[in-house]
């Protein structure tokens, strides 16, 4: 059985967890209190020397780390990553604006609030503000006439997606102002076997 080792508030864990679930995998889950250094040990960087989470541990001994890395594992040859060449690199080149352009604004910026260091953080705060909602303004307009990211269907480029977005609004973006947004966040949480990031 897959283990995955997480700190669940994260949505990069989320990510792993919900495909997990939505292909009904199985998986035993172990948290990790990044906060209280704990990926940061020298037992948790035998599984990632990143020192981070999440990790999929796919046999004992045999871990896979960053979370659309094991999305993809998870993913190939499953309805949740096309067959088609030129839709299969859609998927990748939106997981790569997540990571670049999306990722590091609202997410970062979410996890300052999570932990009581938005204050200490207000001027960096205030700095990933232009560039999350450009990221965000990207998403809305390509979601403005597409329903999903990459093929015209739910892939794992939504769930990538989705996982910092639909919580953006705990890192201090209004996502009011992103009808389009607004309306795949209820076409993903619609999807088969969904469950939410404090499942």
């Amino acid at each position: 059985m897959f283990k995955l080792y997480e700190y669940s508030s994260s949505g990069n864990c989320y990510k792993v967890r919900l495909l997990l679930t939505q292909l009904n995998i199985p998986f035993d889950r172990t948290e990790i209190d990044i906060l209280q250094g704990k990926s940061r040990t020298p037992e948790f960087l035998v599984k990632n020397p990143n020192g981070r989470i999440p990790v999929l541990e796919i046999e004992p001994g045999k871990f896979l780390f960053e979370s659309n890395a094991i999305m993809f594992y998870l993913s190939e040859e499953t309805e949740f990553f096309p067959t088609d060449k030129f839709e299969r690199a859609q998927v990748m080149q939106w997981l790569f604006f997540e990571q670049y352009s999306h990722e590091p604004f609202i997410a970062t910026s979410r996890f300052w609030y999570m932990t009581g260091k938005a204050e200490e953080y207000q001027e960096a705060l205030q700095q990933k503000q232009a560039p999350g909602y450009a990221a965000l303004g990207v998403m809305e307009q390509h979601l403005a006439e597409n329903e999903f990211f990459a093929g015209d269907r739910y892939t794992i480029a939504d769930i990538g997606l989705f996982a910092y977005t639909h919580v953006a609004d705990e890192g201090g973006f209004d996502l009011t102002r992103f009808p389009a947004i607004q309306t795949w966040i209820d076409r993903v949480k619609n999807q088969a076997r969904y469950i939410s990031i404090t499942q």
